[in-house]
């Protein structure tokens, strides 16, 4: 039998991990993690993050978006829900409806959807498909 430790010793494991798709990479499929993830390169797919998403300048999702807090420098062509924080950066571009509990927009970002603040994620239609 093996024995992976405590539960307790995973969940904070899990919760320190950091994962990257670096520039020139590309993922067909959806991901779905309970770390941190920082995007450079492109995902055809939805994403699913239970803690920070990244998405750097270069960085692309074709797919909708839920997590618990993102940086977006790159570009979403997508629906996103965030249940905490969303700090959009002068280079972000959304298309797509943005649901988010806090919004902080650097002047440039653009957002070409509808954008719904202080709203309770679980309430807002934004998991339809793209």
């Amino acid at each position: 039998m093996l024995n992976l430790g405590n539960k307790n010793n995973n969940s904070e494991q899990i919760l320190k991990t950091m994962n990257m798709l670096g520039l020139g990479s590309v993922i067909e499929g959806n991901i779905k993690t309970e770390g941190d993830i920082r995007i450079d390169g492109k995902v055809i797919g939805n994403v699913q993050v239970n803690s920070k998403l990244a998405i750097g300048e270069t960085g692309l999702i074709e797919g909708n978006v839920i997590c618990k807090n993102a940086s977006i420098e790159g570009r979403v062509k997508g629906n996103l829900q965030i249940s905490e924080l969303v700090f959009l950066r002068k280079t972000a571009v959304i298309d797509g409806d943005l649901v988010a509990t806090k919004l902080v927009v650097e002047e440039g970002a653009k957002i070409n959807g509808k954008c719904s603040m202080g709203v309770a994620p679980s309430n807002a239609p934004v998991n339809k498909p793209v």
